[in-house]
């Protein structure tokens, strides 16, 4: 054994599998996992910039590790992810216990340069965006028992106008479509029977090399022998095509949910953000979705605050959400990034206000989520386990094909496993039921 590592993720699903790949390179070179940050020899931050509150998060962990290198000199201790890209060697003039800055285009750069201060000691920053080939055959080692995470592409060329994500992610990069089927495989051979395909935009998959788009992509995944579940994520409204919803619709083991950002219900607001959309161009591509999927899930993430927002546009808001009917609805507080368009608008909301209108607007999606979760009381449904709820070991939880989480009571069921489950206690967030025998 080389020594231990220890990884701390902050921030999005590609996170998450940037860190999986980050931990397969670790593990590569003779690196053996912790989860103490006081026994390890390295310490990396995969972190985020999307909101203030995770870079603040990230700055008072950096504070935290100081004290343990004060004990532990020789501990290697790197930044990598969108803060680190956005960054780049002002972390470490912020912070000089920091050995080096890994940027978002160089994850698999991560073993080199570890071994590289190991031998030298010397500080390391790299966060050169390029729009070069991606790099394949990284070793991955997944945190999920039964469910993995599959990048297909990588950056984002919409620049909305509050969203960092282009800037240090970089331009759309699409996989190989046999690149990803066989890194399916190669989950599933692992024993794992779901996978969610991820991208900033996962509709224009293979714009860049015309190979395949995103609907013959999921079209080969769903074909995988030993598939059981195909999950994705995430949709522009702007990209997705009667042949994508038709391919969900025919398919076997993709599942019937649909994450589709709207991030705001009125004209105004959604050209001041550069989403290239309207709210009657979005409301149509969502009630071909329900046409074609009539049992499918449809979820969304909203903007609160967003600079100019004016009490009509909030009116405007909450009309267009009773109208959609979500299954539920990730809601955020708008969170002025500098390097965006939007930080430098005019008519800033101020704090109070943006806090009455998140809050009243997460009591109407609540309201709806609830009566739509009402709806399946009594409904019987398929539901992978996934293991011990956090809060009562005696039940087990696990999800339905449209994502709704679902608790109910030990059996003899194990993680894993598919099961029928009859629902009998419908509530906002979760449902409630018993196993059907």
């Amino acid at each position: 054994m080389r020594g231990r590592y220890k990884i701390l993720v902050y921030g999005c699903q590609m996170n998450i599998a940037d860190a999986e790949r980050m931990e397969g390179q670790l593990q590569g070179v003779g690196y053996e996992r912790t989860e103490e940050m006081e026994t390890a020899d390295v310490i990396l931050i995969n972190t985020c910039c999307v909101r203030e509150t995770a870079e603040d998060k990230v700055y008072g962990k950096i504070g935290e590790i100081k004290k343990i290198k004060e004990q532990n000199p020789k501990l290697i201790f790197g930044i990598a992810g969108c803060m680190a890209q956005k960054e780049g060697d002002n972390l470490m003039r912020r912070a000089p216990h920091i050995d080096f800055v890994l940027g978002t285009g160089k994850v698999q750069e991560l073993a080199r340069i570890v071994m590289e201060i190991e031998a030298e000691h010397s500080p390391v920053v790299d966060v050169t965006l390029s729009d070069k080939a991606i790099a394949e055959n990284l070793p991955v080692a997944r945190g999920g028992k039964f469910s993995a995470w599959v990048p297909i592409m990588y950056g984002c060329n919409n620049y909305c106008t509050y969203c960092i994500v282009p800037y240090v992610r970089g331009r759309e990069r699409s996989r190989a479509p046999e690149e990803v089927v066989a890194e399916v495989r190669r989950a599933v051979a692992e024993g794992y029977t779901e996978v969610t395909l991820l991208g900033q935009n996962v509709n224009s998959y293979g714009k860049d090399h015309k190979q395949a788009d995103f609907a013959d992509l999921l079209h080969m995944v769903d074909e995988v022998e030993g598939i059981r579940r195909v999950r994705f994520m995430t949709s522009h409204p702007k990209d997705i095509s009667d042949k994508l919803i038709d391919t969900i619709k025919n398919g076997t083991h993709i599942c019937e949910h649909i994450h589709l950002p709207v991030q705001y219900g009125s004209n105004r607001i959604l050209k001041a953000m550069n989403r290239v959309y309207t709210v009657e161009q979005y409301r149509e591509r969502a009630q071909r979705v329900r046409e074609a999927l009539p049992d499918a899930s449809l979820t969304t993430d909203l903007i609160v605050g967003f600079p100019g927002e004016t009490e009509e546009d909030f009116a405007e808001m909450l009309a267009f959400l009773r109208e959609m009917r979500y299954d539920s609805a990730y809601t955020f507080l708008y969170s002025k990034r500098s390097g965006t368009p939007a930080a430098t608008m005019e008519r800033q909301v101020p704090d109070d206000v943006k806090h009455a209108r998140l809050n009243a607007l997460m009591e109407e999606q609540n309201a709806i989520s609830r009566a739509i979760n009402d709806r399946l009381l009594g409904a019987q449904l398929e539901v992978m386990v996934e293991g011990a709820s956090k809060n009562d070991k005696a039940v087990w939880s696990g999800r339905t094909r449209t994502n709704k989480i679902v608790l109910f009571p030990h059996g003899s069921e194990r993680e894993g496993d598919f099961v029928q489950v009859k629902i009998t206690q419908p509530q906002t967030w979760v449902l409630k039921g018993e196993v059907v025998s």
